[in-house]
């Protein structure tokens, strides 16, 4: 994924237009199913086997419905999909899709998951919506076109000093992974405000695109976590990127104001944020 050159031609309108319509449409109806399809009790037993098999039916089901109804509509496009959808298409879009961002989160009850979906063209994002059902909030960017939540734009945050900043980040699943990101964590705590983990890498670049966080920073990510939430954040400001000269991807992703980007990045660097 790469970051929108300045001297880049803006998108077609009309295709833009296009894709984000269908891309609010399918995350407002994958939202539905998740939020309406998630039995009360799931979280009883969360230590269990089936709940999670639950959780896993419900990601294969929103995932299977963002792409059936894109593909009704725009049948030769590419998707890339955390469930396993994956096909290059003809038409040089592809769709990169998390049908539910914030698992763990789904599976206790927490409201801070959301459906992702993004628009790409030649690795570059076009568009972007994070759907949000349980916070009631929609996301959406174009590029080039700003960044919003429902009508509102969004801007984010003037940059503080970095000891004021409030910095949010996330865990890897692979326990040595989990103890590194631990210690970078504590060692970056003295150096900021605080530091939130919110549980949903979508929402938390749409956070910071809405100026409720100063910055962000996870490794770990896949494509389909970050393509839409990166745009919203970019389109409203922000600064997006990976380890040094390299764009936000799997070793290193970093969201945050001009300002605060810039001196994050270097204590990350510092403390070996990408290394085990």
């Amino acid at each position: 994924m790469k970051e929108p050159a300045v001297t880049d031609a803006p998108p077609d309108p009309a295709l833009t237009a296009e894709l984000l319509g269908l891309a609010l449409e399918a995350a407002r109806r994958a939202g539905a199913l998740l939020r309406d399809g998630r039995p009360d009790d799931l979280a009883v037993a969360a230590t269990k086997s089936s709940p999670i098999d639950v959780v896993t039916e419900m990601d294969i089901a929103a995932e299977k419905l963002i792409t059936g109804y894109l593909a009704e509509h725009r049948p030769d496009d590419g998707f890339l999909g955390e469930e396993g959808a994956s096909s290059a298409g003809s038409s040089g879009i592809r769709w990169v899709i998390d049908p539910l961002d914030g698992t763990v989160n789904y599976l206790y009850g927490l409201p801070t998951w959301a459906v992702s979906i993004a628009a790409e063209r030649d690795g570059e994002t076009l568009v972007g919506v994070v759907e949000a059902p349980m916070r009631g909030e929609t996301f959406r960017a174009v590029l080039g076109g700003g960044a919003f939540l429902g009508d509102r734009g969004l801007a984010t945050r003037p940059a503080p000093p970095l000891e004021r900043t409030l910095v949010s980040t996330g865990f890897n699943y692979v326990t040595t992974v989990r103890a590194h990101q631990a210690d970078v964590a504590q060692r970056l705590i003295p150096r900021l405000r605080d530091i939130r983990r919110g549980g949903s890498a979508a929402i938390d670049l749409c956070d910071v695109a809405a100026g409720r966080l100063d910055g962000y920073y996870e490794r770990g990510l896949h494509p389909w976590d970050l393509a839409a939430g990166a745009l919203i954040a970019r389109e409203a400001g922000a600064r997006t990127g990976g380890r040094p000269g390299t764009p936000p991807g799997f070793d290193l992703t970093v969201a945050a104001p001009p300002g605060v980007f810039e001196p994050l990045l270097e204590l990350l660097e510092e403390y070996g944020a990408w290394h085990d």
